[in-house]
């Protein structure tokens, strides 16, 4: 088994859920990474919604999808995953993925918040289709995440085990705040 990243393990299930013709949400776009995975997995017949709220993802995301070759399936919105519910309806998406954290390179003050992610999750939630996938990848340590990634375990814990099916991995033997990655599904 080769050494996976959290993108490369939270990867492998988003690939296993995601189907041709299917609605994917990138609630925290960054770099555009997992936005052109969605892109690639639902196909010209699918359709990616990409957020973030600073102008700087947007443009590296829309450089990515377009040195890759991405199919012109996806929306890149520039505003908060706070606001995820005004764009797609209630159980019509197959995959939400979320990055907590900063984005890579970019100003650390940037970063998600508890305040706008529990929220943004709740939301989530309800535009998840029964079956579909909340993929979480909780960066934490240093100047950011810790009241973020303690708030986000805790409102997790909470959720109905007759509805969501939470899947919590660790990076156990790893130094300096590994990343958590978790998988929600709705039943």
């Amino acid at each position: 088994m080769k050494n996976l990243q959290i993108t490369e393990w939270c990867g492998h299930f988003i690939r296993e859920q995601v189907r041709e013709g299917d609605l994917c949400i990138d609630a925290t776009m960054g770099n555009g990474n997992d936005t052109l995975l969605l892109s690639r997995l639902c196909g010209e017949t699918g359709r990616v919604l990409a957020f973030d709220i600073q102008e700087t993802a947007l443009e590296n995301t829309k450089k990515r999808l377009l040195s890759a070759g991405a199919p012109c399936n996806y929306t890149l919105i520039l505003d908060s995953h706070i606001n995820i519910s005004h764009y797609a309806k209630p159980e019509s998406v197959s995959c939400i993925v979320f990055n907590f954290g900063y984005l890579p390179g970019g100003d650390h003050q940037k970063a998600t918040r508890s305040a706008t992610s529990i929220p943004a999750m709740e939301q989530s939630l309800t535009l998840l289709k029964k079956g579909g996938l909340l993929s979480l990848c909780i960066y934490s340590g240093g100047d950011s995440g810790f009241e973020e990634r303690n708030a986000i375990l805790l409102w997790l814990r909470g959720l109905n085990p007759g509805k969501f099916l939470v899947i919590r991995s660790d990076y156990y033997n790893r130094p300096n705040h590994p990343p958590i990655p978790i998988l929600v599904i709705k039943l």
